[in-house]
């Protein structure tokens, strides 16, 4: 399973943007899908996931309250909306899916997961 996201772009500070993962095969290959996300010189780092059956969400600190994942079985296909975005947004943005579930619940660790795809750049100016 190949995952591609899409829907990246230029907002101001204090806008929306939704992002879209989309996969190549079935989602049911996959626990979960997560995002993560990956600023210029810094490391690539959790954002959020999804338990694809369950619907079951995680958030980093950083972004909870004003990012919403969410997925549409019949799409085949999973979302992240952001509101209210700001500078330290700016990041490429990458979705992954994660085959299996760890103690019942998914894995915040990037090296946990299975299927990567490109990533889609969103910039947020001030």
């Amino acid at each position: 399973v190949q995952l591609q996201a899409s829907g990246g772009g230029l907002v101001q500070a204090g806008g929306s943007l939704r992002v879209s993962c989309a996969p190549s095969g079935r989602m049911f290959a996959v626990y979960g899908v997560g995002w993560f996300r990956q600023a210029p010189g810094k490391e690539r780092e959790f954002v959020a996931a999804i338990e694809w059956r369950a619907g079951r969400t995680y958030y980093a600190d950083s972004v909870k309250g004003r990012f919403v994942i969410s997925r549409d079985s019949r799409k085949n296909t999973v979302y992240l909306q952001m509101n209210d975005l700001k500078p330290e947004d700016t990041a490429a943005y990458y979705c992954a899916g994660d085959r299996v579930t760890r103690g019942g619940r998914m894995s915040l660790n990037l090296d946990d997961y299975d299927y990567w795809g490109q990533g889609t750049q969103v910039t947020v100016s001030s």
